[in-house]
């Protein structure tokens, strides 16, 4: 399945940015009355949900995924350009491709207070210090302050620092508008803001991982086949109908993409999904045993 078309104008030094920093907003990504329709979009939604249980998702946080088919109109956030430009730029050296580790809305209601600091890349029991696993993406669907609970981010708490202790300061509120994006890194130390007003902050949070990883949603629960159809190939991507090589991910042997041309197909033949490298050791290996397996059978046809 081809991999999505990047407009990569600008992603290298936004890259440059979130390398350093370990975060970087982004203005004016998108128009404002285009993310302000996708706020009233979400509204019922947003109504209906119960309040988070738990001391790490807030129990005056209200959150929910599943967003690609709850309002059509996300999708443009999942694809822009723009990120996923820089994602590729951060991830893509340590995987075959990235894909879509969540998307979930989240409302912070008057009198929740700061979440606790934590590093989202700590999900994953790996080495950490080294790579990236993980690029999120905060949209504001409503003005982003100091006051109402907007993402708090520790620069440079990222990377190789991320094995440090954990900092005494109380971090800088990534304050921006509707239409801007925040971007910050898996490693880096960030937490939801107290909301000291009285009414909801709500935003939109993107999430991108290696291809290789578990992603946080499981996006074949959330968008299955017979959704995933009405998606655009690189959508159908992203989201994980896709092999990632080696042989990872894939329905019957093949490719997951499979499911969705025409339904659920007969009986498959395992195909490999190989890396070059491991395309060509594997053919000469192949190649080097028919070579014995002739010699062999040659000498054994001349001893008869």
């Amino acid at each position: 399945m081809p991999a999505p078309a990047l407009a990569l104008q600008g992603a290298d030094d936004w890259t440059g940015r979130l390398s350093s920093q370990g975060y970087c907003i982004i203005p004016g990504l998108l128009p404002q009355d285009e993310i302000t329709a996708l706020n009233a979009a979400l509204d019922p939604d947003f109504a209906q949900t119960p309040f988070s249980i738990g001391g790490f998702f807030g129990a005056r946080t209200k959150r929910f995924g599943r967003l690609l088919v709850r309002a059509p109109a996300a999708r443009r956030l999942a694809e822009h350009p723009t990120v996923l430009g820089v994602v590729q730029n951060i991830l893509g050296p340590w995987c075959d491709h990235i894909q879509l580790n969540l998307m979930q809305a989240i409302e912070i209601h008057p009198g929740e207070p700061a979440q606790m600091p934590h590093r989202d890349q700590d999900m994953y029991p790996c080495e950490k210090g080294r790579i990236e696993y993980l690029v999120n993406v905060m949209w504001p669907l409503g003005i982003f302050s100091e006051d109402n609970g907007a993402t708090r981010i520790w620069p440079g708490t990222h990377g190789a620092a991320a094995t440090a202790e954990l900092p005494s300061g109380a971090g800088i509120a990534a304050c921006c508008r509707p239409g801007d994006a925040i971007l910050f890194l898996g490693s880096v130390l960030h937490g939801g803001g107290a909301n000291r007003t009285a009414t909801p902050r709500r935003g939109i949070v993107v999430g991108y991982s290696l291809g290789w990883l578990k992603p946080y949603e499981n996006p074949w629960l959330a968008y299955p086949p017979e959704i995933a159809r009405q998606f655009p190939e690189s959508l159908q991507a992203l989201i994980g109908y896709r092999q990632h090589r080696p042989n990872l991910n894939n329905y019957e042997g093949q490719c997951p993409s499979v499911l969705l041309r025409g339904g659920a197909p007969g009986p498959l033949a395992a195909v490999d999904a190989l890396t070059p490298e491991q395309a060509e050791i594997i053919t000469a290996y192949v190649r080097h045993a028919a070579a014995r397996n002739a010699t062999a059978q040659a000498a054994s046809d001349s001893a008869v």
